[in-house]
């Protein structure tokens, strides 16, 4: 599938609720529209999307290229770029809340409730917008935050726990500790291969 067909699936049409409150509108009727991150069960992140889309939802499910072995051939396929994760953009209230966890496969819209919801920044749906179609290859990558204890999962230190400290893009460091000594050693790791313990 193309990035501009992909464009095209991930992008829907016009929201139901307009950007700004009209007089006469009930209490209760969000101001603004917002984008909202919507949790689905696993796999079901285009199910949703296309549900959702058909009411007029507008919606953005990044996505990226990967490898995939089927059939013992190797080919690039379209998955989404954060599992389990897509977006809506809309001037949230309370009937167009319960028309979207009507959707099939979709485990919850982010935040405490209807009117509390979670709002996921433009600048960061700007951000998987370009990094969907700069044609860089991209994959999944651990979320993790210096000072998180964390396991590596592969090399010659698979198995050793130690604190996560940033260094690079690609590269991390991973402290090590010997708490009765009060000392530590620092080692350089792909961060691939490292998961939180």
């Amino acid at each position: 599938m193309s990035v501009a067909t992909q464009e095209g699936a991930t992008e829907g049409g016009g929201a139901l609720a307009t950007d700004g409150k009209q007089p006469g509108e009930p209490e209760g009727m969000a101001t603004e529209a917002h984008w909202y991150a919507l949790y689905t069960r696993s796999h079901c992140e285009q199910l949703v999307h296309d549900q959702l889309a058909a009411k007029g939802f507008r919606l953005f499910l990044p996505k990226i290229e990967v490898w995939s072995r089927r059939g013992g051939k190797r080919h690039r396929i379209w998955v989404p770029m954060l599992p389990g994760y897509l977006f809506l953009h809309h001037a949230m209230d309370k009937l167009s809340y319960i028309e979207v966890v009507k959707a099939r496969g979709l485990v919850r819209v982010l935040g405490e409730r209807w009117d509390r919801l979670a709002v996921v920044s433009e600048e960061e749906i700007d951000t998987l917008r370009r990094v969907m179609h700069a044609h860089l290859p991209a994959r999944h990558f651990p979320y993790l935050r210096a000072g998180q204890r964390v396991r590596i999962t592969g090399g010659p230190l698979a198995e050793v726990e130690g604190i996560f400290v940033q260094d690079k893009p690609d590269k991390g460091l991973v402290v090590i500790s010997v708490d009765l000594l009060q000392r530590s050693v620092a080692v350089e790791v792909d961060c691939t291969l490292v998961v939180a313990a």
